[in-house]
Formats: C-alpha cells, sequence, structure tokens
C-alpha cells in the first residue's frame, strides 16, 4: 500500500507534464498524493472492516474533494445509488493492492477481494482483469517468486504482452488511461527494477500517466525489494502530514498483516 501512496505522490507532478526521462528529483516540494492515494486507503479500509465497498469508496472520496478524480467515477462518487458503469479505466489497478497485501498467504482470496472493491465501479472484463492482474503480480512478489517468473505468469494467465523492456517501451509510448494500456507497462517497470526507487523511477519515465504507472509498479516493487525508511518517513511526515485517516489506514493496515 505504501508503495502506491509514494509512487503516486512522486509521480504526481509528472501527470500532466510527461518526462522521458529517469534523471529527476525524486521527492519534490509540490508532489502531493492524488485520487490514487485516497482510493488505495479507501480499499484498505473496506477489506479490514468487511464495510460496504461503494459507499465506503464514496465516503472516501467525498472527504478528499479535488485530487484528480477522472470524469465519471468523479460523478459516480455523488451518486445516491452507485452502479457499477463498465469502465476499463486503470483506476482499477491504481488502487487495489491492499487486496494482495491482505490476503498474501491466500491467492484466491486475494482475487476475490480485488473482485469485490473493482466490481463497483470498472466491472468491464478488461477493468476486473487489470486490477486482478495488478493483484497477482503483488502476491507473486510476496511469495518470492522472480521477476521472470512473474512475468511468465501474468504474461500467460492474463494474455499481457511483457516482452518489451522500459528502455523499447519508453519511446512511442503516450498517456494511456485504461488498464490494457498501463498494467502491462507498469509490470514491467517493477520487473525490470533494481530497488523501489528504480521501479518509480522507471514507471515515471514512460512518459504517460506518470502517477497511476508509479502506483501500480511502486507496490509491486515494494513486495520485490522493499522500501527504504527514509521514502516511508518523507510519505509519512510531509505528503500525509494533513491526511491522519491515510496513515491510520496504512497503519491499520500493515499491522493486519504482520499479526
Amino acid at each position: 500500500m505504501l508503495g502506491a501512496i509514494i509512487g503516486d505522490t512522486v509521480g504526481s507532478i509528472y501527470e500532466w507534464d510527461r518526462i522521458k526521462t529517469k534523471d529527476f528529483d525524486f521527492f519534490d516540494d509540490h508532489c502531493q498524493f492524488t485520487d490514487d492515494t485516497v482510493c488505495t486507503a479507501a480499499v484498505a479500509d473496506i477489506l479490514l472492516h468487511d464495510l460496504p465497498p461503494a459507499a465506503t469508496m464514496q465516503a472516501w472520496c467525498r472527504r478528499h474533494p479535488g485530487r484528480g478524480y477522472g470524469g465519471f467515477f468523479s460523478r459516480w462518487i455523488n451518486f445516491d445509488v452507485p452502479r457499477p458503469y463498465g469502465s476499463y479505466g486503470n483506476g482499477a489497478a491504481m488502487r487495489v493492492s491492499p487486496a494482495a497485501f491482505l490476503h498474501r498467504g491466500d491467492l484466491d482470496a486475494a482475487l476475490t477481494a480485488s473482485d469485490k472493491v473493482t466490481a463497483i465501479t470498472h466491472d468491464h472484463p478488461e477493468g476486473m482483469k487489470g486490477a486482478r492482474a495488478t493483484t497477482h503480480a503483488i502476491w507473486l512478489a510476496y511469495q518470492g517468486e522472480s521477476p521472470a517468473e512473474i512475468r511468465e505468469t501474468i504474461s500467460t494467465k492474463y494474455g499481457y504482452d511483457l516482452t518489451r523492456t522500459v528502455d523499447q517501451i519508453r519511446p512511442d509510448y503516450y498517456f494511456d488511461e485504461t488498464c490494457q494500456g498501463t498494467v502491462p507497462q507498469a509490470i514491467t517497470c517493477a520487473l525490470e527494477s533494481e530497488s523501489f526507487e528504480d521501479a518509480v523511477r522507471n514507471a515515471i519515465s514512460l512518459g504517460g500517466d506518470a502517477d497511476t504507472l508509479a502506483a501500480i509498479a511502486g507496490p509491486i516493487a515494494e513486495a520485490l525489494h522493499g522500501i527504504p525508511d527514509e521514502f516511508k518517513e518523507r510519505a509519512e511526515n510531509q505528503y500525509l502530514a494533513d491526511a491522519p485517516d491515510i496513515r491510520e489506514a496504512m497503519r491499520e493496515m500493515y499491522q493486519a498483516a504482520a499479526e
């Protein structure tokens, strides 16, 4: 979860000011958490406390307005009767990491949790698949599977092309908000990384939907490499300083996973 939050925060200033290089200041004073972080915290809350998924997601987003919510989702937040709307946007994948984190001992439970929190909005087959593939990749990383093994499993099960390297993807990659145009690339960024920081840099350097690419790659990299303590402290003490509910959801999730 923290991997998603840090990825989102670092990538936030490059979503609309896109770059094609890994050479940038990792933390910037203008960085801030976006809808990716809010929705990830909401998913953690839903799964930790067995709360109604749609109503809980709406409540979290209403509590944190103006965080860059996408088109139809921003309207869905205020629906009296929230219904799924057939989305295959990458929002399905950027928020789902708690499903894998909280069910590290049971893949079926992790995928069921992914479906539970995804179907409330992104019920298109590509949306459901993108969330499942992300969950599965994170889960495999927590099992100690190698990047090559993860790549093979995800490619085979979900039909994603993970054969290209980050350097091969970058030149002609563009802003894409779909799962099918984001999830394979983000997974590649994590699997090709040498560290958590390297994975986030890979994701942002593609020059696409930077915060979301990094929010998907981040939790996979967290499972593969861990997160430096100084990154955790910076995220909590600076970027989440005014979001005690997000810090609390994060604390509860890590505590539950440790029990």
